[in-house]
């Protein structure tokens, strides 16, 4: 049985690894997507399934107003005693010289909650994990910000003891590692093995030079050792390997004793464009989660089975059997349920039955329009990742509208400055129209200008779909769902990259989603009925002939 990276496919960054039992599970980062941090489970490292999201009340998590690629960093997800423990950072600040971001601790005796309410720990720095030692001692390790003009802004690993009773940091925190030359000395995960405490740490940034190192001591407050030679995992050395910005990730152990690596990494489709900034292409899929298998030297070091390059497939473990799982998504979503499909997300906040409803019009979702999607407050719009590069999305619409303040459709969204919309609106000359618009680093255009796509008056329903093909992608309209006509535009699918929005912003941590979406600028939340939304992936070897 073999492994095939990645395992997580789509925005799935910063792998929390976690066996407990015969389970594993992995926590990773959400950013501004609500609700918080995604959880899959495994039975067997070969098959995944999306569980929960935590963070899923206010009470937990409030992002209202967050800048884009802020909120949820690097959940840290460790088990003790019967006990889960959840950390996680909600990042406010995220370009400049500071980030200001806020470590929290939740805890709840079953995966699924419920979850305790969270303890505030430190606004020291992202990243934070929490080490469970032998003697039942806790420690929390973050990431060390400085903010000083005149030093690299990450300063090291940062260590402060926790106390559980008392439900907070106590003594005085110590940096216990600054990293090698590499810096970007982020992504701490501590594990005591054989006598010494191993600290394994991201570095080079979450771009193609990403890499993971280990170090390792006798004490935690002894001086830390890096691994002599190259790099646990990178592939800087390797432009062509199928997985790039391999780095920030955590370890785990088997039943058998085995030892795995669960790490970050992106696939990147090469394309001549001037969206490129590296020429080892853009990963319109976010950064994604990979995992390696982990041997051990004579001399109690570790390193990747096969090279530190890693491989894209794996051998599972051989003790287990395989066990796959019923998929969370049914390729087409009728919305005849009164819960929101599991693979849906909102913008910063949950949407109240205000916002969105499964109920107001029985076999539709309805959401009543609000603020755009340049908005980083209450946006009508749920969507779901892009997990891979050829796929179709579809819904079949029901809207009035009756300004150019009003409108609704089918998106491709990054952020707030870069996404695109087929959408219904209304027209001086023509009354309800279809228009493409898009957003491109923040300067929005309309594709079809003066002389949008008329709707007929005794059209019900506009179907709106999108054509995602690896490198580009493109927008079509049906008035009946079998007669389908193209927009005259092609996107460029890097657009909805990191790689292109880093040009400009410095945070860009995510990745593609397609969704449903409704602005009301007049503030009347005139509402749009969508009938379904339909997600369907292609074979991923070959579409019009073009390999990828």
């Amino acid at each position: 049985m073999k492994i095939k990276n990645p395992i997580l496919s789509g925005f799935n960054p910063d792998p929390s690894i976690l066996r407990v039992d015969d389970t594993y599970y992995i926590a990773s980062s959400t950013f501004e997507w609500w609700p918080g941090v995604q959880i899959h489970m495994s039975k067997d490292l070969v098959n995944w399934k999306l569980m929960t999201h935590p963070l899923n009340e206010k009470r937990l998590l409030d992002m209202t107003g967050n800048l884009d690629s802020g909120g949820i960093w690097a959940p840290d997800l460790s088990y003790y005693n019967g006990k889960f423990y959840l950390v996680y950072t909600d990042v406010k600040v995220t370009d400049g010289s500071f980030k200001d971001c806020i470590n929290y601790l939740i805890t709840a005796e079953d995966i699924m909650g419920p979850w305790s309410d969270p303890i505030y720990l430190n606004t020291a720095g992202f990243d934070a994990s929490l080490f469970h030692d032998e003697d039942g001692r806790k420690y929390l390790v973050n990431q060390y910000w400085d903010p000083r003009s005149f030093h690299h802004p990450f300063y090291g690993i940062m260590c402060t003891e926790f106390s559980e009773e008392e439900g907070r940091l106590v003594g005085e925190p110590w940096l216990m590692y600054k990293g090698t030359n590499d810096k970007f000395t982020e992504g701490p995960h501590i594990y005591k093995l054989n006598g010494y405490y191993y600290l394994f740490v991201a570095q080079g940034g979450t771009v193609y030079a990403h890499q993971e190192r280990v170090a390792r001591a006798k004490s935690l407050h002894d001086e830390f050792e890096t691994q002599p030679g190259e790099p646990f995992l990178t592939t800087l050395d390797a432009p062509y390997h199928p997985i790039q910005k391999a780095g920030h990730g955590s370890l785990v152990q088997t039943q058998a004793g085995e030892w795995y690596f669960a790490h970050l990494m992106g696939r990147p489709l090469h394309h001549s464009t001037e969206a490129i900034v590296d020429p080892r292409g853009w990963c319109p899929l976010g950064r994604e989660t990979g995992i390696q298998k982990v041997i051990w030297d004579e001399e109690g070091w570790p390193h990747i089975a096969g090279g530190h390059n890693g491989t894209a497939e794996v051998a599972a473990p051989p003790e287990v059997r395989e066990h796959k799982w019923e998929p969370t998504w049914p390729g087409r979503d009728d919305f005849d349920s009164q819960e929101l499909n599991i693979n849906f997300q909102s913008l910063r906040t949950p949407l109240g039955e205000d916002v969105l409803s499964l109920k107001d019009r029985p076999g539709h979702l309805r959401l009543y329009g609000h603020f755009s999607l340049a908005s980083t407050y209450t946006q009508a719009h749920i969507a779901r990742r892009w997990q891979s590069f050829n796929f179709d999305a579809e819904v079949k619409m029901d809207y009035r509208p009756k300004t150019i303040q009003q409108f609704a459709g089918l998106t491709c969204y990054y952020n707030t400055q870069n996404w695109s919309c087929i959408q219904v609106t209304w027209n001086e000359n023509y009354g309800r129209v279809i228009d493409v618009v898009s957003t491109d680093l923040g300067k929005t255009f309309s594709v079809y200008e003066e002389h949008p796509v008329p709707v007929p008056e005794d059209a019900e329903y506009v179907y709106l779909k999108v054509e995602v093909r690896g490198i580009s992608y493109q927008y079509l309209y049906s008035f009946n769902g079998t007669d389908w006509q193209k927009t005259p535009y092609i996107f460029d699918s890097a657009k909805l990259s990191d790689e292109y929005i880093k040009a400009v912003y410095d945070a860009a941590f995510t990745g593609a989603f397609v969704g449903m979406m409704n602005a009301d600028c007049l503030g009347t939340r005139l509402p749009a009925d969508f009938d379904y939304f339909a997600y369907e992936e292609l074979d991923q070897t070959e579409v019009d002939g073009k390999y990828i």
